[in-house]
């Protein structure tokens, strides 16, 4: 079909999918050079063989080439190294949802959206059967570390800003009790998981706790390595526990599909 037979707004949101899909094809190439898993490795270069597919039908109706959201694709890379597979698939399969929805006002005037549709589908099966992430196994584990230390070391850290007044003296004070700490909650859950009948390894789970009790240490106590001001390192170390807690529920839920995570990407993708 001619570009000049088709009207511009049936132009326009041909060209936005033809980006899109050949967007998700760098995006899905990218995750498959990540994924260690051999079965999730395949799928995800199948699904970016069919998006550049998909791309071609659309450029046969515009006669254009276009460039991918390179944004897009630095956003899902970093959402993959940092919240691991699943929960950059629950946003692909958010994206896949709305692509469904996107081809349906445009297949009045273009008859193969049916076959891109079906595709799309397809996709949308696939992807939920990637979700098989070893980490997700222990949560219980991770919510152990990271909530032992949001309970523990913010009253510590604010009993000593009360009572030091001296920001390098708390960091150093609350780095040794984090580490305490840490040591602490990992031998912990070995010994809980190792008493128990289920199918966790012991010394992952004691890693997953540690890993997690740490980080929230190190995010607790920076501001007082960068801030003099005891109260104001105490606001931000405050402020710090909030947008972790927020953080993980939003990761929890984003995981189980109790909300979607096209709203994430909406406010990252309209900077």
């Amino acid at each position: 079909m001619a570009t000049d037979a088709l009207d511009q707004l049936t132009l326009d949101k041909l060209l936005a999918a033809q980006r899109n899909e050949i967007t998700e094809y760098f995006i899905y190439k990218k995750l498959a050079r990540f994924e260690k898993n051999v079965e999730n490795k395949r799928i995800l270069i199948q699904i970016s063989m069919d998006e550049l597919k998909h791309y071609g039908i659309w450029k046969s109706h515009t006669d254009r080439d276009v460039k991918p959201h390179t944004g897009k694709i630095w956003l899902y890379s970093i959402i993959y190294r940092v919240f691991g597979i699943t929960f950059c698939i629950k946003l692909m399969e958010g994206g896949e949802e709305k692509a469904q929805l996107y081809y349906g006002q445009i297949s009045h005037s273009v008859p193969a959206t049916h076959a891109v549709v079906v595709d799309e589908e397809r996709h949308e099966r696939e992807l939920v059967s990637l979700i098989d992430e070893e980490r997700l196994k222990y949560i219980g584990s991770i919510v152990t570390g990271l909530i032992g230390a949001l309970i523990e070391l913010t009253a510590a850290l604010s009993g000593l800003t009360l009572a030091l007044h001296n920001t390098k003296y708390i960091a150093m004070t609350g780095l040794i009790t984090g580490l305490a700490m840490t040591f602490s909650f990992g031998g912990t859950e070995y010994l809980a998981t190792k008493s128990e009948s289920g199918h966790q390894n012991p010394i992952k789970a004691a890693i997953y706790t540690s890993a997690a009790n740490l980080v929230t240490v190190m995010l607790l106590v920076y501001p007082y390595l960068i801030f003099t001001n005891p109260y104001t390192a105490l606001a931000l170390m405050l402020f710090s526990a909030v947008i972790v807690i927020y953080i993980f529920n939003y990761h929890i839920s984003v995981v189980r599909g109790s909300i979607s995570g096209e709203r994430l990407l909406r406010c990252s993708l309209s900077v």
